[in-house]
């Protein structure tokens, strides 16, 4: 197999598992396309087009998406001080708990891949990642333009 299926199908199942415990945990109106939104490092604070690069989509179809999770009180889209007309998203107290149980979702799927692969090789795992991340191999595929090479969080 290739590395862009072997990333891609663990990253999938992460964003379904994501959104059914979501679902399960009240927040029902949530759907996969909103991973795109809700994605490391978080909506918070970023202009529609900042989020649109680095879902790597049009930000016609990301202000589809801001408008959907505005509509179920997630975040809210205000005028960004003293910048003309550019807009900054803000997570609503609902969006921050839905961003605070993505956050202990990934924590619980981290520790069963780790007991899944044992811990020095999730370990050794996590590391190549972060090396991959933050590498110029990869800075022509977006990472640098979505402010992830830039945090070494995961």
């Amino acid at each position: 197999m290739l590395i862009g299926a072997l990333l891609r199908v663990p990253a999938q199942a992460i964003h379904r598992r994501i959104i059914a415990e979501l679902n399960a945990a009240g927040f029902d109106d949530l759907r996969l396309p909103h991973m795109a939104v809700l994605q490391f490092p978080g909506p918070d604070g970023a202009r529609p087009g900042t989020l649109a690069d680095r879902a790597g989509m049009s930000k016609q179809a990301m202000n589809q998406l801001l408008k959907s999770l505005e509509s179920c009180g997630y975040l809210l889209r205000s005028a960004a001080p003293d910048e003309g007309r550019a807009r900054l998203v803000r997570l609503t107290r609902r969006g921050r708990a839905a961003y605070a149980r993505i956050h202990d979702i990934l924590r619980e799927i981290e520790q069963e891949w780790s007991e899944a692969l044992g811990p020095r090789d999730f370990a050794v795992l996590k590391k190549l990642l972060l090396r991959i991340w933050v590498s110029p191999a990869i800075s022509g595929l977006g990472a640098r333009d979505s402010g992830l090479a830039r945090s070494r969080r995961v």
